[in-house]
């Protein structure tokens, strides 16, 4: 048997897609909501200039390839396959004799572009490669997620998310008998059936790498699990932990938290904190006088349309809703450094946002100090002539229908300890509110069918093994991901100061030593993954 590669050092991971979870706004928010967990989505401003774009870099290769995919892995009707895009790097690996490892990641949401190192973006994030060694050894596959970007199904995105029909195959157990099926065929393929394939995720991905490990131990000898919020169903987690989290983040104590075992900073301005904890009641009162809705789209640079006649905001809850959504980002994206992950923002945005709440000249209002500090998020650039509230025109995102069909997790708000308006999550609104868009009846409790929900613990600890669930207590999904050891093998590396899967993002010159450290263990626990199965491997063939 040839000698196999016992990696010493890693090339790159790649960053999977972030979740794609999304924020709708709903009627009776602060009684009950239905609203949807919140989610990266798109832009919502209007650049006065030509947008901003990723470019890319040349010295880096991959080829674009499709594979026959199977519209339905659990029936046998006669359905369309469809073309499913992946990326494929093989430049570097040593090859099957030598039983190169494998590297498989799937991108969620966006369009797959860029480069080997940048393989796929979608807006100003990126799915990238961490370099953590010169010395590359690697096979790295990308595949895209069916129903986004070009991994369509019928033939177009328009007939794909026709109606509850069409959209019927967009679930993850689907995606994971994809990646599953891709797996299999392209080692075949490649003759590589004997090397080892690691998976990665971040967020939604995550979730997706680590419930394949328990569905199909078989395909990958383990995953790297980023920020994945896979506790984050039914009442596993208090369902306030989110906006909780959002919350300390933009506000500083002297007191510690404890939460769930680890303690925890609250962080940057109680004068910020209450100001945008004030602007809600401000926003809905206003709203309701006289032109109040005429003043708030002036108030906050909202986009109108002059041949409607000046169209004004139609709700103010629409525009509760639109700084919601920045809250909620910037405590995901609040990296130490610049980024452009999902808007061009500085190291430390909440910092940012609020030095610009609390900077505002003695007798500014509590709205333009609010808008003084969302616009950091939103025009950090100041790029932008006006904001547009209305992200999807067409209501059919292909992460909402998964939020509506099954991945349902619930959220509230608590006036005691959150800086949001108080509201109760509501099934039945929530359900409502679904079938109205899609015309399909939620289903909370099957994701904790499929994969487990307050014993998914112990299934881990009694099936699993080989999963790493990294988090960063800065990231509000962090309270609904694992964040303590379940085994020996399936173990869960935190850091205080990261934010929404920072390991997973490119490695730069401006890392923290922390982030240093923590891909560091991660690179350890992975490579004695990869030596058990040389041994293992080696011993068989030695019999």
């Amino acid at each position: 048997m040839a000698k196999p590669l016992i990696l010493s050092s890693f090339l790159a991971v790649l960053l999977l897609s972030l979740s794609p979870l999304s924020l709708e706004s709903a009627p009776g928010r602060r009684l009950g909501s239905s609203k949807r967990a919140p989610c990266f989505f798109g832009k919502f401003s209007h650049p006065h200039t030509n947008k901003l774009s990723n470019p890319r870099n040349p010295k880096y290769r991959y080829d674009t390839r499709y594979f026959d995919q199977r519209l339905d892995h659990f029936s046998f009707a006669d359905l369309p396959n469809f073309p499913q895009r992946y990326l494929i790097n093989t430049e570097h690996w040593v090859g099957p004799a030598r039983m190169g490892p494998i590297f498989f990641t799937a991108a969620t949401r966006g369009i797959l572009s860029g480069s080997p190192t940048t393989p796929a973006s979608f807006g100003k994030s990126r799915l990238a490669l961490v370099p953590w060694s010169s010395s590359p050894k690697l096979s790295i596959m990308s595949l895209k997620h069916r129903y986004y970007g070009e991994s369509m199904p019928y033939g177009s995105r328009d007939e794909a998310y026709r109606n509850a029909t069409t959209l019927a195959h967009l679930t993850t157990e689907q995606a994971l008998a994809d990646f599953a099926v891709l797996i299999t065929n392209l080692k075949r393929n490649l003759s590589a059936e004997t090397c080892p394939v690691v998976l990665f995720g971040g967020s939604y991905g995550g979730m997706l790498a680590a419930w394949m490990r328990l569905k199909y131990p078989q395909i990958a000898i383990g995953a790297l699990a980023s920020s994945a919020p896979v506790l984050q169903f039914e009442d596993i987690v208090p369902p306030e932990t989110f906006y909780d989290i959002v919350s300390n983040d933009f506000r500083v104590r002297n007191a510690l938290t404890f939460f769930f075992s680890l303690t925890t900073f609250h962080r940057e301005s109680t004068s910020c904190f209450n100001t945008i904890k004030e602007s809600w009641d401000i926003v809905e009162a206003e709203g309701q006088k006289k032109n109040g809705l005429v003043e708030l789209t002036k108030t906050f640079g909202l986009c109108r349309v002059i041949e409607l006649n000046d169209r004004k905001l139609e709700r103010s809850e629409d525009l509760s809703d639109w700084l919601d959504s920045a809250y909620s980002y910037l405590a995901m994206a609040n990296y130490p450094y610049p980024t452009e992950f999902l808007m061009p923002l500085p190291g430390n945005p909440i910092k940012e946002v609020c030095r610009k709440i609390d900077s505002c000249p003695d007798g500014t209002s509590v709205l333009d100090r609010v808008f003084e500090g969302v616009s950091v998020y939103y025009n950090y650039t100041g790029e932008v002539d006006c904001f547009e509230l209305d992200d999807d025109p067409h209501g059919m995102d292909g992460w909402n229908w998964q939020a509506c069909s099954e991945m349902v997790m619930p959220m509230s708000s608590t006036r005691d300890s959150s800086m949001f308006p108080e509201y109760n999550f509501s099934y039945s609104l929530f359900e409502e509110g679904c079938w109205n868009d899609y015309r399909v009846k939620s289903r909370p409790t099957w994701i904790t069918t499929e994969f487990g929900g307050h014993g998914f613990k112990a299934a881990l600890k009694i099936f699993g093994s080989n999963i790493i669930f990294s988090n960063g207590l800065l990231d509000p999904w962090s309270g609904g991901s694992v964040l303590g050891n379940i085994s020996k093998s399936i173990i869960a590396l935190v850091t205080e100061k990261g934010a929404h899967h920072i390991d997973l993002r490119a490695a730069t010159v401006n890392d923290p030593d922390w982030v240093v450290e923590q891909r560091a263990a991660e690179v350890k626990v992975i490579e004695g993954w990869i030596k058990d199965y040389y041994q293992e491997k080696k011993a068989v063939f030695d019999m």
